[in-house]
C-alpha cells in the first residue's frame, strides 16, 4: 500500500510540453539526484520536476452517469488506498475513495483488484452521509482523503462538510467509520477565512514542530482565491495551522489552487496541487522542504489534455503503486462535469 511518497510525475500523453524551461540545470540536476536516489534508470520519457517521471492517461475508472449512487450526477476528489496487506478481508486490493460535491454529496466507496481496475462501486453507498446524529446535519459531505494509521491499525478518514470545516472518522475495514471529531474550520485561520476544505494528510515528521502529520487543504477568503493552507499534529486529531498560506495562488501565476498532495522523493519534500481550468488546468509542483521552510515553484508535474476525457483540466491527485508500477488517480474534466481517470509513470 502507498498513500504518499515515492510516487513519480508527470505529462498528458501526446501533448506538448510546457515545462522545456524547467528541464534546463537545476531541474536536470534534480531529475537525476531523484532517480539515483531510488536506483531508478532512465526511461525514454522525460523526467518531470523533481525527478519524477511522466504519467500518462491510461483511462477513466468512473463515470458519475454508471454509478447507482449518483445525486448530483457528479464525482470529485478520488483518494486510492491500498488495503490487500493492511486489512483481514478487504473486498479488493484497493480501495479507491471519492464524493459527489453537490447537496447532498456523500462519501463513497469503490473495490477493485488493479489501479487500472475495473473498479465495483460498493453497493450501500454513501458509507458517509450528510446527516450523522447526534454529530453533525450539514448540507453536503465530500473530499475524503483516508489515511492508514500505523499507530493505531485504521483507515482514518478526513472529509469536509460544510466548505468551512474538516472532520475525522476513524475504521477497521475501510467500509464501516466511527465519528471522531471536528479537526479544521475557518474560526482556526485568519478573521475573514471562508472556506477549509479539501484536506489531505500525510504521515511526515517535523521533529521541530513535535509535528508527525502534515495536513494540507484549500483555503478561500473574501477575495475568493484560493490557496494552499497547511497545518501539523502529533497525533493526527489535534492540529496547530499556519495563519498564512503554504502557496498562494499569486505564487504560480493562477487565479484558485487546490486539491494538494504531498510527495517525496530522493530526500526531498515536494507538493502537488491543481489550478483552475481559467488558469491552465494543469497539475502543479512546488518543493517545500522536509520541513516546510522552501518555496521553489517547479512548473507543471503534469500537464492536462485539451480532449476528452480531460477536456483541459486534471485535478486533485492521490498517488499509489501497484506491484511496483506508481499510478496516480484524479478528476478528469471540468469541475462538476468529469470523471475520475488513472495514468500510468
Amino acid at each position: 500500500m502507498t498513500q504518499h511518497q515515492d510516487s513519480p510525475g508527470t505529462s498528458g500523453a501526446g501533448q506538448p510540453s510546457r515545462r522545456v524551461f524547467l528541464r534546463g540545470s537545476a531541474a536536470g540536476i534534480a531529475a537525476t539526484a531523484g532517480l539515483a536516489a531510488t536506483g531508478a534508470t532512465a526511461g525514454p520519457a522525460v523526467a518531470a520536476p523533481g525527478g519524477f517521471p511522466d504519467y500518462r492517461h491510461v483511462r477513466t475508472l468512473l463515470k458519475p452517469g454508471e454509478l447507482k449512487y449518483r445525486p448530483t450526477g457528479e464525482i470529485i476528489f478520488p483518494c486510492i488506498r491500498g488495503v490487500y496487506d493492511r486489512l483481514a478481508d478487504p473486498l479488493g486490493r484497493y480501495y479507491l475513495y471519492y464524493a459527489p460535491h453537490d447537496a447532498p454529496g456523500g462519501i463513497c466507496l469503490a473495490y477493485g483488484d488493479s489501479l487500472e481496475g475495473p473498479f465495483t462501486e460498493y453497493p450501500a453507498n454513501p458509507i458517509v452521509s450528510n446527516n450523522w446524529q447526534p454529530h453533525y446535519r450539514v448540507s453536503h459531505v465530500s473530499s475524503p482523503h483516508v489515511l492508514w494509521n500505523e499507530d493505531v491499525k485504521e483507515l482514518w478518514l478526513y472529509f469536509h462538510g460544510e466548505n468551512h470545516t474538516t472532520r475525522l472518522a476513524r475504521s477497521k475495514d475501510g467500509v464501516n467509520f466511527t465519528y471522531d471529531r471536528t479537526v479544521l474550520t475557518r474560526d482556526m485561520l485568519p478573521s475573514g477565512t471562508t472556506e477549509t476544505s479539501y484536506a489531505r494528510v500525510f504521515r511526515h515528521d517535523l521533529t521541530a514542530r513535535g509535528a508527525r502529520y502534515v495536513m494540507l487543504f484549500m483555503v478561500n477568503d473574501q477575495t475568493d482565491r484560493r490557496n494552499i493552507g497547511w497545518g501539523w499534529s502529533k497525533d493526527g486529531r489535534t492540529w496547530t495551522f499556519a495563519q498564512q498560506p503554504l502557496i498562494r495562488h499569486s505564487d504560480v501565476g493562477a487565479r484558485n489552487i487546490s486539491g494538494a498532495h504531498l510527495l517525496t522523493r530522493g530526500n526531498r519534500t515536494y507538493v502537488v496541487y491543481h489550478t483552475d481550468k481559467e488558469s491552465g488546468g494543469n497539475i502543479l509542483i512546488t518543493e517545500v522542504g522536509n520541513d516546510f521552510s522552501r518555496r521553489d515553484h517547479l512548473g507543471v508535474f503534469y500537464e492536462s489534455s485539451n480532449t476528452a476525457p480531460e477536456n483541459g483540466r486534471a485535478a486533485a491527485p492521490s498517488f499509489g503503486t501497484d506491484r511496483g508500477v506508481p499510478y496516480m488517480v484524479y478528476e478528469a474534466g471540468e469541475r462538476l462535469k468529469g470523471s475520475i481517470c488513472v495514468a500510468r509513470g
